[in-house]
């Protein structure tokens, strides 16, 4: 019988194993899913897409079921990326799509809306279970209500800016202090700060976040049952635009990527969970959270591959993302990532 329904039969906080609720944030080991808003590029986009990028084509070719069905399955990461449209529209027409005289999977007329979009790239993968943030909010907001003593839930977000090589490509609107502070003002509004683990909540009267990490002061998974916790996965000077005018994130809704020695350090992106498996370990044990990936572009299942997935593992990081916590749909694989019996939440094993 898997470990949710036992943990539901006993009574025990939604989604987690037995003894779960005792354990702080740091002393689980969850795997999640990358790019988790992403839907299957239309055959014919991709024909386009492998006529200019030949076998680098194939690292695009993942699909996912929609963010309320991967929570049900038990993950407990997700991966956004967002792109700034202060006016709307900025992406209703999707370059490569309309000379094909195709459309996005969904209700383009959400786009006409201002606010951050969700999409992996621009005019070419552009299908999105949810295409606005604000959709995705309201997803995450409407199962957690429907699951009020689910476990926490990380959700690492990219803030996508990157002009592309092709001069016909929307030009995206670039991430400023100001547009990051609109971005942390949408979470609010449409999902809740009463759902949010913020890095204030883990500072306290500490003088630093890092401080209070390294003192141990992760919450128990009881403590942040039904809550979401956002960390913007990017490196300066994305990081420190983020931060600016806010030492030690005072007042900010996503934790970042920081270094070690930084006010800042309490969750850190390390995907190589091969090459940086020594300092994963190392990290861990001093307290901080990491995330890393259990595969990347297709490479591992089209193989078989769990090498990277038994390092990720071993390492200790607390979150492990993957396209494949179910068999690929796109290409032949018996890859599939979790702990075992449908499993995807485990104590710490090291």
């Amino acid at each position: 019988m898997k470990v949710a329904m036992i943990a539901l039969m006993l009574g025990l906080t939604a989604f987690a194993f037995p003894g779960e609720d005792n354990l702080p944030l740091n002393k689980v080991q969850s795997i999640g899913s990358h790019n988790s808003y992403k839907i299957a590029i239309d055959p014919k986009v991709m024909e386009v897409i492998r006529q200019h990028a030949g076998e680098g084509a194939k690292g695009l070719e993942y699909t996912h079921i929609s963010l309320e069905q991967q929570l049900d399955l038990g993950l407990r990461g997700l991966e956004l990326d967002v792109y700034a449209d202060s006016a709307g529209g900025k992406y209703l027409h999707p370059f490569v799509l309309e000379q094909l005289g195709l459309k996005p999977v969904y209700n383009t007329d959400v786009m006409k809306e201002p606010g951050f979009k969700v999409f992996h790239m621009q005019d070419v993968d552009v299908n999105s279970n949810c295409p606005t943030f604000k959709i995705a909010l309201e997803q995450l907001k409407n199962w957690s209500n429907a699951h009020p003593d689910h476990s926490p839930v990380f959700i690492t977000m990219n803030a996508k800016d990157e002009i592309s090589k092709r001069p016909e490509f929307t030009k995206p609107e670039p991430f400023t202090p100001a547009v990051y502070e609109r971005l942390d003002k949408e979470i609010i509004d449409y999902l809740g700060k009463d759902k949010l683990i913020t890095p204030d909540d883990i500072r306290g009267k500490d003088k630093t976040l890092e401080a209070a990490v390294l003192k141990g002061h992760w919450p128990t998974v009881g403590q942040a049952k039904g809550k979401f916790i956002f960390i913007l996965d990017e490196k300066d000077p994305k990081m420190s635009d983020y931060m600016q005018g806010h030492p030690s994130l005072k007042g900010r809704v996503l934790f970042v990527n920081a270094p070690a020695g930084k006010p800042e350090a309490a969750i850190m992106i390390i995907n190589d969970a091969i090459k940086d498996q020594e300092l994963i370990k190392q990290m861990v044990a001093k307290g901080y959270i990491v995330r890393t990936r259990a595969d990347a572009d297709t490479k591992e299942a089209r193989t078989n591959d769990y090498t990277r997935y038994k390092a990720a593992c071993e390492s200790g990081a607390q979150i492990i993302t993957t396209d494949y916590y179910q068999k690929s749909t796109l290409f032949p694989s018996d890859y599939i990532v979790n702990f075992g019996n449908n499993e995807y939440s485990r104590k710490d094993i090291r």
